[in-house]
């Protein structure tokens, strides 16, 4: 079966069949649609009279929150590497203004990206129904949203397995309860690398919200004491992002999209604002935004909870609820971002510049690396071969700084030489631009000796790879990254410093921030030893691949 990037799924099994429906009918989706798959709700929808099936209104009740969060918890099991969209433009209470209207539907709405196939879990009675239900569900995709041309379209129900109801089947009249709405709703997070439980928040927000939906996003300060937060998204991306999102879901309303720079921002102040939607984790968040609303003297907030998706996939050092914190986790060990083309640099052997702060874990990876097959080339030790008697950095130095550096035996005390530099920008800038260029000319010998060895990864560990410029010598920049506070304590218990001479080293490194702007791979040593070695494995075993397939693609353009 042909494979399309987006498609819409239009779900027709009654509310009280569809939880059971769900996994399958993703499972279908999933082997037909590879990004971006919509969920269009019409319960009871037949697409076999013959007739033109027309969108109705969709009356918004308690069920369709419960479908909703099992709809998104079901995809983060089963097909994860979709964007799952809940579509709601159809789900709302019809007034007595829209009576003989054109329903939900006035014009076709234009989604983010085109459904280029229209799915349905429809059931047919005999395969010589089949095509009179295509056309149907063509047309009905073709009146709801604005559709590729040339839309395809799946029966996906033939492939299902019968769901088993009560005697009286799915047309019994189930009562449903209807869910309350407001015309003002709020809610905050992080909103990092969007996914399901992000989404059902969204979702039934969107579902409650009548007029205005207020979203406040996280920003720096709150962005502190979060996990891996160098590997947040930016802000303008997230909320770029939620805008996408949203404007899929329910374009009718009012979005406002604000920073957060405390945990309240507009929820206190804002007097129009009616509900406040919170997970079970964040409920005594919203039980402070009502005290500090009736502080204010507006009125509370009606607290509307949904519970938490299970994280069938977490990892031990990860979180059971699907959450930010540990998709970035996972992404430790990827490749964040391709290689810069460096068409003067061999592809053999591969070179890793290895970088991270001090008391990061940096040397350990590189160890790690070496068992596994990688030469080392350890810059700390080539800086001190650089200031040996003999090499041109050794005679330069004397030079610059005096004789008066030198020991009896004429070798360079670098205490000394240390003292000369220490809080001196420009004398420190002198001694780099000497002994720099003298470690990366030994870090090409290095290489060189590693290829007529039949060695063919190397990793250059060096803590100043990018203040030293040295990324041309590398095809890759992976990073090892470590909380401050963490590094400070590993700093002290291995060199036995004060903690604010260990916190001074650090600030005159580059923040872990910065080294990540330019890491193509980022590895984190703050678990336990294992976890850092399956981190350098996964990270060892991908990168075997990216060297292969750029090999492949060498071989073939000969």
């Amino acid at each position: 079966m042909s494979m399309f990037s987006t498609g819409i799924l239009v779900l027709t099994s009654p509310l009280h069949v569809l939880p059971l429906r769900i996994a399958p009918v993703l499972t279908s989706a999933a082997q037909v649609v590879e990004r971006t798959l919509y969920v269009h709700l019409h319960p009871g929808l037949n697409l076999g009279t013959g007739g033109q099936a027309r969108p109705v209104y969709i009356p918004p009740v308690v069920d369709l929150c419960t479908l909703i969060s099992r709809l998104y918890s079901n995809a983060a099991d089963i097909c994860g590497h979709l964007d799952v969209r809940v579509l709601l433009s159809n789900i709302r209470s019809q007034p007595a203004t829209l009576s003989g209207s054109s329903g939900p539907f006035p014009t076709p709405q234009k989604l983010s990206h085109s459904p280029e196939v229209v799915l349905t879990d429809f059931p047919i009675q005999d395969s010589g129904q089949s095509s009179l239900v295509t056309q149907c569900l063509q047309k009905y995709a073709g009146h709801c949203y604005v559709c590729n041309p040339s839309l395809s379209s799946v029966l996906l129900h033939p492939g299902l397995k019968e769901v088993e109801e009560d005697d009286d089947g799915g047309g019994r009249d189930v009562q449903l309860k209807p869910l309350e709405t407001f015309s003002d709703v709020v809610v905050g997070g992080t909103f990092d690398r969007l996914h399901g439980a992000h989404k059902t928040l969204l979702n039934t927000s969107c579902l409650m919200a009548n007029r205005r939906f207020v979203i406040g996003v996280c920003d720096r300060e709150l962005l502190k004491n979060k996990v891996l937060k160098e590997l947040i998204e930016p802000y303008d991306q997230r909320v770029e992002k939620l805008q996408d999102f949203l404007n899929d879901v329910k374009p009718s309303i009012k979005y406002e999209i604000v920073p957060l720079s405390d945990p309240f921002g507009p929820s206190i102040s804002d007097p129009e604002l009616q509900c406040i939607v919170v997970s079970e984790e964040t409920r005594k968040g919203g039980e402070a935004v009502n005290r500090k609303r009736l502080e204010n003297g507006l009125a509370e907030l009606v607290l509307y909870e949904i519970q938490l998706l299970k994280d069938a996939h977490h990892a031990d050092i990860e979180e059971e609820k699907i959450s930010s914190s540990s998709l970035r986790t996972r992404l430790l060990g990827t490749l964040l971002k391709p290689p810069s083309l460096q068409p003067d640099l061999p592809l053999d052997p591969y070179v890793i510049g290895l970088t991270g702060g001090s008391g990061s874990g940096k040397s350990s990876i590189a160890h790690r690396l070496e068992g596994l097959g990688a030469v080392r080339i350890d810059c700390d030790q080539l800086g001190h071969e650089a200031y040996l008697p003999g090499t041109s950095a050794y005679h330069k130095v004397i030079q610059e700084f005096g004789s008066d550096i030198l020991n009896e035996d004429k070798t360079i005390n670098r205490r000394v030489l240390g003292g000369k530099v220490f809080g001196n920008q420009e004398r420190l800038k002198a001694l780099t631009d000497i002994v720099w260029p003298e470690i990366a000319s030994l870090v090409k010998k290095r290489i060189k000796q590693a290829k007529e060895q039949g060695k063919h990864v190397c990793v250059v560990d060096a803590a100043v790879l990018l203040e030293a410029g040295w990324t041309y010598l590398v095809h890759e920049v992976w990073v090892a990254t470590i909380p401050e506070e963490e590094a400070v304590k590993r700093i002290v218990q291995r060199d036995g410093v004060k903690e604010e001479d260990a916190l001074r080293r650090l600030k005159s490194q580059w923040p872990n921030a910065k080294l990540i702007e330019h890491a193509n791979v980022v590895l984190c040593t703050l678990w336990e030893p294992d976890v850092t070695q399956r981190q350098v494995s996964k990270a060892w075993n991908l990168l075997q691949q990216r060297i292969q397939k750029r090999q492949e693609i060498t071989r073939s353009s000969l």
